[in-house]
């Protein structure tokens, strides 16, 4: 799969599942410090450099973040270094943690929350007093699990609807139907490349899901899913199982688009239309590909399409060995827009930091606007029994699209999914 640019999801629930859709970087770590190979790293994990703050993060985090970092530190008289760690950074960081030679801070997606509070791996911040003036909102309620915030987010990743212009005349269809409608008039060799696999894609799929009825979890009363709610398997999954067999019925959907294909077949002129990330801009532009940005559509009388959003944060370390400074430094992201800023230059992720979109609007208009999709996204549910949900769920999908019986297929998947929550 082409994963490298996907920044968002939680390694451990994917892992889990069996579908790799997250970016931890396959490269070795930066010379930020020791690595593992000296000895006391744990896994993939370096060991502790000898610095004031230690801030871990995957490979394009950490390039992104390095400079600014010691810039900052500089600024305040600390030393910093930041660590690339590569494969499992959050099972490294929890594992690392627990030794006590882990960093002060750490740099992943909201989703990992509750499955690092359970093990005790962050403890809550305090954002600014305006932070709701600052940060979006789906940055503030993606970070906030059981009543306190445990992240201070900095970037915003949903996706989007890509539509080749040279083979549709429908550049933001309102429903599934118009898109397929004006994909098919246009003659392309695809209507729409959307991820499907042969073991499936819940992570991509998940606004059809969402339109037709689908939910994963309910809302508990403290706000956070509901893992005694369990939507997978009841009517409304039922019901979006049936529509997405009928996208497989007329070739709409189809299990031989991967993530190894999907971006190119759109660059590639092969798909009038492509739903991705943000991660996909850079290559689309670089294919010289006249295309319009729109939110993903739902179908035709339902209800709208809600993709997942994911909100990429710092964490403080539970058992850091320099608290006091990991919470100056987070603070420091939470109240300016100077490293956030730094930052994108680096590795263009949407922001949060609401002053921040409105300075890059101008030359990055569609990663700020993808930004603003995400405020009608769905956070990603950070709850620990997330990770029984990909593979059941993902294999139902793939299955219906291949032309298996949506109803039995999806309830099968919801006891599936129940048998490993208990």
């Amino acid at each position: 799969m082409k994963i490298s640019r996907r920044t968002l999801l939680s390694t451990t629930a994917l892992g889990a599942a069996g579908i790799a859709l997250t970016s931890c970087s396959d490269d070795a770590p930066t010379d930020a410090g020791a690595t593992a190979s000296d000895g006391g790293g744990s896994g993939d994990a370096p060991a502790r450099a000898e610095a004031d703050l230690v801030i871990w993060a995957d490979q394009l985090k950490a390039d992104s973040l390095d400079a600014a970092a010691r810039e900052w530190g500089e600024a305040n008289g600390l030393t910093v270094a930041v660590q690339a760690v590569a494969g499992d950074l959050q099972g490294s960081f929890i594992t690392a943690n627990q030794a006590g030679n882990g960093p002060d801070v750490v740099v992943g997606a909201h989703d990992w929350i509750g499955n690092l509070v359970q093990n005790s791996a962050i403890t809550p911040v305090q954002l600014p007093g305006d932070a709701a003036d600052r940060l979006a909102p789906i940055a503030l309620s993606a970070t906030t699990y059981d009543g306190q915030t445990y992240g201070v987010p900095y970037s915003v990743e949903t996706l989007a609807l890509y539509a080749n212009k040279a083979l549709t005349d429908v550049p933001a269809p309102k429903t599934i139907e118009e898109l397929v409608a004006a994909g098919q008039a246009g003659g392309a060799d695809n209507v729409l490349s959307l991820q499907v696999s042969e073991g499936g894609d819940p992570y991509h799929m998940q606004p059809l899901y969402t339109s037709a009825g689908g939910y994963l979890f309910g809302t508990g009363a403290n706000g956070d899913p509901d893992p005694g709610d369990l939507g997978v398997g009841k009517e409304g999954s039922v019901r979006a199982g049936q529509k997405i067999g009928e996208l497989g019925e007329q070739g709409v959907l189809k299990t031989s688009i991967t993530g190894e294909n999907s971006i190119s077949l759109f660059t590639g002129g092969k798909a009038a239309y492509l739903v991705t990330g943000p991660w996909a801009v850079a290559e689309i532009e670089t294919a010289g590909i006249d295309y319009a940005l729109a939110p993903v559509p739902g179908f035709e009388g339902m209800d709208s399409a809600r993709p997942f959003a994911g909100v990429n944060s710092f964490f403080v370390a539970a058992s850091g060995q320099n608290r006091a400074f990991a919470e100056q430094f987070v603070n420091e992201i939470a109240a300016s827009t100077e490293i956030p800023e730094a930052m994108f230059a680096e590795n263009k992720l949407p922001p949060v930091n609401l002053e921040l979109q409105e300075k890059l609007a101008t030359d990055n208009p569609e990663l700020v606007e993808i930004a603003r999709y995400a405020e009608d996204a769905e956070p990603m549910p950070s709850i620990p029994e997330m990770a029984a949900v990909w593979g059941p769920l993902g294999k139902a999908q793939a299955a219906i699209v291949g032309g298996a019986e949506p109803e039995s297929t999806m309830v099968s998947a919801g006891e599936a999914i129940a048998a490993q929550i208990g």
